[in-house]
Order: structure tokens, then C-alpha cells, then sequence
């Protein structure tokens, strides 16, 4: 009963936090995130509870909308959490997956790996959101939000981004399917995550065809 009543406060406070959020990274996203863990949860050994806590707080400071800042995420959940009397020892693991669960850290070179059964949970139930039909739409939307072109012939892709690249792009939308989404389905850790990014990943590629079809007057 305490681990769902601390569930519920996570998500009124989570709501609260991001309220105002640019579309592709609001509350719908953590719900999304969160449900998504959960189901993956039903396959694996993991900590359900430490799985919740993760999801629903692992974008509630998204370095990218504060100035590229990755403390003020982990310090709003550490605080929050501290706030709502959470062990030590699963406020430590909570936020270790905050700061790990990125992408962009994957692109980070010999830097100090940690990892969990709840981290690779967590971390394929927040890639999953970012492919297939809800991923393409937060894509293009959080390139309107950042005023990108949606596509330009001239600008080649960049499939060896460093970490510091990947935070300071500013390619056209189209780009980001081959410099992240598409990568995904690959880097997925669990076997559900690994089976539902299959047909996400698919419908992508369907997605592209359409596109550049459209785009060269094929159709």
C-alpha cells in the first residue's frame, strides 16, 4: 500500500513538473514510458517498484530544455524522493538510471558505465516511445519546436556523431531517423523491448519509403 500510494504522489508531482513541457517530452510521454516499462516488467526479474519510480522520473528535467544542464534531472528526483522518505538504497539505483538512461550517453566514449536489470527495462520502454507512430510524431514535432527543417538533400546524415555533436545538431529532422531512431531497434536490451521495436522500427522504414517518394514526385 505505501509503494502505491508513493506511485500515485510520483505522478501528481510528475504532472505538476511538467505541465508546461514542449508535446514530445510531457506527461503523456512518462505515462507512455510507464506503461510501456511496466508491460516489459511482466517478462523480466526486476524490481517492479524501483521500475515505476525510474520511468515516471527519468524526464523531469530533460537536459535539453535546460541548457543542456544533466545535474537538474537527477537533483529534482533525488530531492523528491528524499522528500517522500524513499530508501537510500533505491533512491541511489532510481536515480543511476536517470543519469544512464540516455542515448546520447551511449555515444559518450570510455566514460564510467552503470547498469541494472531496472535500468535496461526503463531504457527500452523510453526508446520505444521514440520509434514507430508516436516516434515519429514527437520527432518532427521537437523539430518545429527547435524551428529545424524537416529535410533538406544537401545535408547528409551523420552516423558518427560524438555526444557533444549530438547535443549541439541542428540537421534537418529526417536526419535524426538515421543518427538515432533507426539505431534503436538494435540497441534494445530485453526481449520484449526487442520484439515490439521490430514492428515500430518497420513501420519507420514504411514511413520513409512514403516520404521520399512524396518528396520526389513519385507519387
Amino acid at each position: 500500500m505505501e509503494q502505491e500510494i508513493l506511485i500515485n504522489n510520483t505522478i501528481s508531482f510528475v504532472k505538476k513538473e511538467l505541465k508546461n513541457a514542449e508535446a514530445g517530452h510531457d506527461w503523456f510521454h512518462i505515462e507512455r514510458v510507464f506503461k510501456n516499462a511496466v508491460l516489459i516488467s511482466k517478462d523480466e526479474k526486476v524490481d517492479i517498484f524501483i521500475v515505476s519510480l525510474a520511468a515516471l522520473l527519468h524526464d523531469i528535467a530533460d537536459p535539453k530544455f535546460h541548457d543542456g544542464d544533466e545535474t537538474i534531472g537527477p537533483k529534482k528526483a533525488s530531492e523528491f524522493l528524499n522528500n517522500q522518505k524513499v530508501d537510500s538504497k533505491t533512491s541511489k539505483h532510481v536515480i543511476n538510471i536517470i543519469k544512464h538512461i540516455s542515448f546520447k550517453n551511449s555515444l559518450e566514449k570510455n566514460s564510467k558505465k552503470f547498469t541494472s536489470k531496472e535500468l535496461k527495462v526503463v531504457q527500452d520502454a523510453d526508446r520505444l516511445d521514440a520509434i514507430g507512430a508516436i516516434g515519429i510524431g514527437r520527432c518532427f514535432h521537437y523539430g518545429g519546436f527547435k524551428n529545424r527543417q524537416i529535410y533538406n538533400p544537401k545535408i547528409l546524415a551523420n552516423l558518427n556523431l560524438s555526444k557533444e555533436a549530438y547535443q549541439n545538431s541542428d540537421a534537418p529532422t529526417i536526419n535524426h531517423f538515421y543518427e538515432k531512431l533507426l539505431l534503436l531497434k538494435d540497441k534494445m536490451n530485453t526481449k520484449s523491448g526487442k520484439k515490439i521495436a521490430e514492428k515500430r522500427h518497420h513501420f519507420m522504414e514504411l514511413y520513409l519509403k512514403q516520404f521520399y517518394e512524396e518528396w520526389n514526385g513519385l507519387l
